[in-house]
């Protein structure tokens, strides 16, 4: 009853009730993933990219902490999700039985909300008010602890009952006042170098954020969980900013004097050193989340609402005064046009060595920038972000706040679920694929049209870069491969691709990408690309762990 028809669950003892059920379920279809994180990495792909709740189900204990880092994951990144696990039955709680675990003490700092239902007659109510809590307000996790013998229970639901969430209810933000929205406007006004900043907060905002732009004709900046909300390949965008975004982003925000922050939370790696940071700007902050505004910095003017409604409102003032007044940055945007001709995103190229930039760049010219890219996380994830066109909300998969290893590949796959007929591509690294490197077994049974494309450099290279700017180069354990025979790439995941019986290539000279990437998207259903890469390369430009944007590094490499 509500609304949600498909779930991400993998059975054990404490929830085989849940599963027997399942099985009777006319409605609701299960995805079997190999193993609870992956099962729940692609409930929170299928809700990132949906804007629905995404549901798994997972036993008690082992079964149930396995569920952890995509909980906090989906904290992090305002995922609407309910996870939904069994537990022992009431008279062993706390007795240490076998395969328990106080799920809800583990979980409560990394859910929104989480419930342990004593009551078989409670369970439509908490179920409801689960999927209300994930939903409304700022997104985020809600679990649902069950234990064995309620789920075994016999009873007559009550569907409607009411829920009872008196508290929760009453502190959801109101409607933007119109006042506020004015004050804002007036600030556009006055400034001359004003910059949007927008997150993950404007997802369900695109149209508005879009017309709001157009009317007002101010660059636009976004964070890594806002890429598409605007279209990167807008003249007013400035893509990505922060610690690896780019320079004309960065400047702009530098030189500021009026910095509308939408949907954002002033995270460590945008900012950088938080004294700095637009620091000739007004700050104006729209955030749902009370807790978000003047927690990393204090905004001039803060309101605390939706920020769809905010730029509704907004939108509808303009509209109303468009007559009398237009507003004129055109020295700004050429200003930053300069930057832009100056300091575009770019690499050096090597004879027939594959730049991992130009892969994806003929991955997004040969997709026409349309489809979903799930990432891992690491130097992939930065270059997926800096080279890709992203062009609508939703198109971008990625663990942000987190920075969860192996989300790409179950990421991709909720994805495809979610968006039937849509070509999904996980871009990864070689270490981050190999964490949940079994969910190949799901998109080859249910036949997802998901491509894994992978950036093989056979290194953690995030890590090696970091060693090579701060660590005098010393490896510390981030080689991958083979120790005992370097030459040869460790392990081959062409033939690991055949035992999951999906076809695979490996790549190695940049002559052949184009041709190999083409076959990878005309090949109906999944396809597993090992694309082999330099692992000098650094994903550049770079602000150091808390320096500021005069501290940018700009060249230089492992070479």
């Amino acid at each position: 009853s509500l609304g949600e028809s498909r779930v991400f669950a993998y059975p054990g003892g404490a929830s085989m009730e849940i599963h027997q059920a399942l099985t009777r379920s006319p409605v609701i279809a299960n995805h079997l993933f190999r193993h609870e994180q992956g099962e729940a990495f692609a409930a929170s792909g299928y809700a990132r990219s949906s804007g629905r709740v995404g549901v798994c189900v997972a036993t008690s204990g082992p079964g149930a902490t396995n569920l952890v880092s995509a909980l906090a994951d989906a904290l992090l990144d305002s995922v609407p999700m309910v996870a939904i696990t069994g537990q022992v039955p009431r008279r062993m709680i706390g007795t240490d039985a076998f395969q328990e675990t106080p799920i809800v003490e583990v979980t409560r700092s990394i859910t929104k909300h989480n419930y342990l239902v004593l009551d078989v007659d409670d369970i439509p109510r908490v179920v409801q008010e689960a999927f209300f809590l994930a939903s409304s307000g700022r997104p985020g996790p809600v679990l649902v602890d069950i234990p064995k013998d309620i789920q075994q229970q016999m009873a007559v639901p009550v569907w409607n009952t009411p829920m009872s969430l008196p508290g929760y209810i009453a502190r959801l933000p109101k409607p933007p006042a119109t006042e506020l929205l004015e004050q804002v406007l007036r600030l556009v006004g006055e400034s001359r170098r004003p910059v949007l900043y927008v997150g993950g907060g404007c997802a369900a905002s695109g149209e508005e954020l879009r017309r709001f732009v157009e009317m007002t004709g101010i660059p636009v900046t976004t964070t890594l969980m806002g890429l598409g909300n605007f279209p990167s390949d807008d003249p007013l965008s400035l893509r990505m900013l922060g610690m690896h975004g780019t320079v004309y982003a960065n400047y702009a925000v530098d030189k500021a004097d009026l910095l509308l922050a939408f949907g954002v939370r002033f995270d460590d790696r945008v900012t950088g050193k938080i004294e700095a940071f637009a620091s000739r700007a007004k700050i104006v902050h729209i955030d749902i989340d009370p807790a978000e505004i003047g927690k990393n910095k204090q905004p001039h003017v803060s309101i605390c609402a939706d920020v769809k409604l905010a730029l509704q409102g907004m939108n509808d003032l303009l509209e109303g005064i468009t007559s009398k007044k237009t507003f004129d940055f055109g020295p700004w945007q050429d200003e930053l046009d300069q930057q832009k001709r100056e300091f575009p995103l770019g690499y050096k190229s090597f004879d027939e060595e594959i730049q991992p930039q130009y892969a994806i760049q003929v991955l997004d010219e040969l997709t026409k920038g349309e489809a979903i890219i799930a990432t891992g996380v690491g130097q992939h994830q930065m270059w997926a972000a800096q080279y890709y066109t992203y062009k609508r909300p939703r198109q971008w998969l990625s663990s942000a706040g987190l920075g969860a290893m192996g989300f790409g590949l179950p990421a991709a796959a909720g994805a495809a679920v979610a968006n039937p007929g849509v070509t999904v591509v996980d871009i990864d690294g070689d270490g981050s694929f190999q964490m949940n490197i079994q969910e190949l077994a799901l998109i080859r049974i249910e036949n997802l049209p998901v491509k894994v494309f992978v950036l093989n450099n056979q290194h953690l290279g995030m890590v090696v870069q970091w060693e090579d700017r701060f660590y005098k180069a010393n490896r510390a354990h981030t080689y991958l491969g083979n120790p005992d025979n370097e030459s040869e790439i460790y392990p081959d995941f062409v033939t690991i691709a055949k035992g999951f019986n999906i076809p695979a290539a490996r790549v190695t000279k940049k002559s052949d990408v184009r041709a190999a990437i083409k076959k990878m998207l005309e090949t109906p259903g999944p396809y597993l690309l090992d694309i082999i890469v330099p692992l000098q390369e650094h994903v550049l430009p770079m602000i150091p762990s808390g320096g500021a944007f005069k501290d940018m590094i700009l060249d230089g490499d492992g070479r």
